[in-house]
């Protein structure tokens, strides 16, 4: 579903559809690239902003066109006119917020019902503050769907260009893609602490080997 007033480009441009529950920080995520910030269009009739962000990869140039829900998860589910024609998503949840990880599933089931078989990226945001709630250990739904996972911060910058490589090599169908030049973003908020998060994914690896648990209750399993 092309927007009326969005912007044709002449280099491949995809659909991505970012979901997850209010205050995850999706909006923030997006913004943090800036071209996205300097061209986003509203389309009040879906309740969405579409924010074009730009790569430059060795294949050449590549959009994504954002589709960011403008607060309209709080009022429940999401119009299909929101999925229709997506070609990739990623699913968002805050690490200090228990609740917005067990709504993952939701966020999948209504996703998958509308685009069926396309990329998937998990992340976990919000890993530059102390006090998470929501460990390494305890996110294993990407295991049980097949996505790749990320952690990341928005505001801090860090992993943002991940989930995008991501999704990009999957769109091209080339693991050899890569980008040739960091993206504009602005500059971080907040500082990360890296050694504390090279902790957490050492221990996202690590469970990695582990057997599922089998509780479908991720967060009890490891209570």
């Amino acid at each position: 579903m092309a927007l009326q007033n969005q912007q044709i480009v002449d280099y491949p441009s995809f659909k991505l559809v970012i979901v997850g529950d209010g205050g995850t920080g999706k909006t923030t995520f997006v913004k943090r690239h800036l071209t996205g910030e300097f061209e986003k269009k509203y389309e009040p009739t879906i309740g969405v902003e579409v924010h074009p962000l730009d790569f430059f990869t060795n294949l050449g140039k590549i959009r994504f066109n954002c589709w960011d829900t403008a607060g309209q998860e709080k009022f429940g589910g999401l119009r299909d006119g929101y999925y229709i024609q997506g070609q990739c998503a990623i699913i968002m949840f805050d690490v200090t917020a228990r609740s917005t990880y067990k709504n993952v599933p939701t966020w999948h089931r209504d996703l998958s019902r509308v685009c069926k078989n396309i990329p998937v990226v998990l992340c976990g945001n919000k890993v530059d503050v102390r006090n998470r709630q929501v460990k390494a250990r305890q996110v294993t739904f990407h295991r049980k769907k097949n996505l790749q996972y990320y952690e990341i911060s928005a505001k801090s910058n860090y992993n943002f260009e991940k989930p995008f490589l991501y999704l990009a090599r999957k769109l091209a169908g080339e693991y050899n893609l890569q980008f040739v030049e960091s993206p504009a973003l602005a500059p971080p908020e907040v500082q990360i602490d890296l050694a504390a998060q090279k902790l957490h994914e050492q221990e996202l690896l690590l469970v990695a080997t582990q057997p599922l648990p089998d509780d479908d209750d991720d967060l009890a399993a490891f209570e």
